[in-house]
């Protein structure tokens, strides 16, 4: 029996992030449920509600969905309209193929003044007389009945005649309870015959050297297949009617032939993760096969770049720095890295991109840095300046300034204070021009100073 859970619910509302609180529309066909079940607790927002191709018997727990619009339970085992009283604002209602028999049961839905289609095609209850008549009588908010519209014309009609097409419905509907319940009583006897010709399972045998064998020769094995061979056969051309119980039977006889036909996998032993060699060195291993770069920096430190997953969240996460290896679990899944040094573990860091969700571990070394190889030269301690003790009383207090001089034949830089000889002289900035006062000509000895000649402008 498949049953409604959480997780599948989730599953089935990856368009709304998966969440199910704020669910609208769920579709859960072809799922094999046998009951409906937690939507009216875990979904009360639910708009659509999709149940086609199950085994459900029973409309039950959707009272409280009170802003369901569409309910589709075509391909069911539904008997009886029920439980839909309290779905204010169902509009569509969909029981295409079903076992309705009980066509008086449609009156729960008098109090449902939204809803406008009802689908009852392939239900027993369609080959009553008079039942499209009373369909309409007792559904006046109706628009469309099987997929077609109402006219006004045929409400007027069924409304005239309504008593008595009731009780012509009621008639119809103990007759068929009545092959109901034999068709019932068949579905029990066919079953438990089904099961007394059921071959029971290979028992025990004796051999020849007095030892008992459950397994079971080829000869026996190939007469088992052809006895199941045999059976299926004849339950596929027995002639029965259409039931609920012939239903689940055929449900029941696909997925034995489905067990049957379907290879058998072989289990595969898992090897234990190994992370040690047998003389206690750590192994390398990458189980998530996830990219890593392993560098070093200027800080004398040793940087591993793990390509996390952007969207993983950092609780999944779990990081061990040893002095020569490093370890990291990333969702059950171990990375462990050999470092090519001794690296100090308590002062390691570990930082996540908010960018690219990497995890960069910085790891400084255990050394004091890099050792140099090369020769040492003797140095000259001349220049240092001798101890001097601290003065005395009787001693100046004043303390001198001491400059230590450097002999000027190694001067190797240009001084930049004698490239001007002129230190007086000043230097205009880049880009600037020197201003100069213009100097007014003389006068020529023929000028004659007009004073009626207007100025030059």
């Amino acid at each position: 029996m498949v049953r409604i859970s959480e997780d599948l619910i989730r599953k089935r509302a990856e368009h709304n992030n998966c969440e199910i609180s704020t669910l609208e529309e769920i579709s859960l066909h072809q799922q094999d449920i046998e009951r409906i079940e937690y939507l009216d607790k875990w979904c009360r927002d639910l708009k659509i509600l999709y149940l086609q191709s199950n085994l459900i018997p029973k409309i039950e727990n959707v009272t409280r969905l009170k802003k369901l619009e569409y309910i589709n339970l075509a391909l069911n085992n539904v008997e009886r309209i029920e439980n839909l009283d309290g779905c204010e604002s169902l509009n569509k209602l969909d029981l295409t193929v079903n076992f309705i028999g009980e066509l008086t049961s449609l009156e729960s839905l008098k109090n449902n003044y939204n809803l406008r289609e009802l689908f009852l095609t392939g239900n027993p209850c369609t080959e009553y007389e008079g039942y499209k008549d009373y369909v309409l009588g007792t559904l006046p908010q109706l628009q469309y009945l099987d997929g077609r519209e109402i006219e006004k014309s045929e409400r007027i009609k069924a409304c005239q005649n309504y008593s008595l097409i009731r009780t012509r419905i009621v008639q119809q509907q103990l007759e068929h309870k009545v092959k109901r319940e034999k068709q019932k009583r068949e579905a029990a006897e066919r079953e438990e015959k089904q099961n007394k010709n059921e071959e029971p399972k290979s028992e025990k045998k004796a051999g020849f050297d007095g030892r008992w064998y459950t397994d079971m020769n080829k000869a026996e094995k190939a007469e088992k297949d052809k006895q199941d061979d045999e059976q299926n056969e004849e339950f596929w051309n027995e002639k029965v009617d259409f039931t609920p119980e012939s239903r689940i039977a055929v449900h029941k006889q696909v997925q034995k032939n489905k067990e049957k036909n379907q290879p058998q996998e072989e289990k595969v032993e898992k090897i234990p993760r190994r992370l040690f060699s047998s003389d206690g060195r750590p192994l390398n291993v990458n189980e998530a096969k996830i990219d890593f770069s392993l560098t070093d920096d200027d800080n004398n430190n040793i940087v591993l770049d793990l390509a996390i997953f952007r969207h993983m969240d950092t609780s999944l996460l779990d990081c061990d720095v040893q002095p020569n290896y490093v370890k990291i679990v990333v969702k059950d899944k171990i990375f462990q890295l050999c470092l090519p040094e001794e690296v100090k573990a308590d002062s390691s860091s570990a930082k996540r991109s908010q960018t690219t969700g990497h995890l960069v571990i910085y790891m400084p070394k255990a050394g004091d840095g890099i050792i140099s190889t090369l020769p040492k030269t003797p140095v000259d301690d001349s220049f240092k300046k001798k101890e001097k003790k601290p003065p005395t009383k009787t001693q100046d207090t004043k303390i001198r300034r001491e400059v230590l001089e450097v002999d000027a034949s190694v001067h190797k830089c240009v001084k930049i204070g004698d490239i001007v000889n002129d230190k007086k002289a000043t230097v205009p900035p880049l880009g600037s021009r020197q201003i100069t006062k213009s100097s007014e000509r003389k006068n020529s000895e023929n000028f004659i100073d007009d004073p009626d000649v207007p100025p030059l402008m």
